[in-house]
């Protein structure tokens, strides 16, 4: 194994167990993440409790096991994104601003879901094992990465109405 399939194990199974972990805790807390996106301003609440759930828990497997690794790290960019707009981007650099976080957290996990995309899932991967982790790199996971930025635009653009936060019900 090259010391660049090393890396992007590692790189892999970290970024994967946060996001799946992520999931997980919004999948235990369905109605209070349901009411906190609500109360940052996004439309649907429940449709974005679902959506990003779904997403950290498919997202964080697929990056564990090594399989359509640009596609996961998309969805990773994706919900770094969103997460950075509507919630960090206000409070500034550092995760220790309370009672708000900051942005560093987000910047550093959207950062490794980028140099995953672009280098590729490694020779430890499902990906390898199925013939295709040697064209899943490079130009390919930067087209991965800039589909998780309009992904994450679309959803900002149709979802997400800050305003809508300071009036209850309109969602």
């Amino acid at each position: 194994m090259e010391p660049l399939d090393s890396a992007s194990l590692v790189l892999r199974l970290v970024l994967g167990g946060v996001m799946l972990a992520h999931g997980v805790k919004h999948l235990r807390g369905r109605q209070r993440t349901t009411n906190w996106f609500r109360s940052i301003g996004f439309r649907a609440p429940a449709v974005q409790w679902f959506a990003s759930t779904a997403t950290e828990i498919g997202v964080g497997v697929l990056l564990i096991v090594g399989l359509l690794t640009q596609a996961a790290a998309a969805g990773v960019i994706g919900v770094m994104v969103v997460a950075y707009v509507a919630v960090h981007r206000r409070v500034g650099f550092w995760v220790t601003a309370r009672p708000d976080e900051g942005w560093e957290y987000v910047l550093v996990l959207g950062v490794v879901a980028v140099s995953v995309a672009i280098s590729g899932p490694g020779a430890v991967s499902l990906d390898a094992a199925l013939g295709i982790a040697d064209f899943l790199n490079g130009w390919v996971g930067v087209g991965a990465v800039a589909l998780g930025i309009l992904a994450a635009a679309a959803q900002i653009k149709l979802f997400y109405h800050p305003d809508d936060a300071e009036h209850p019900g309109t969602s």
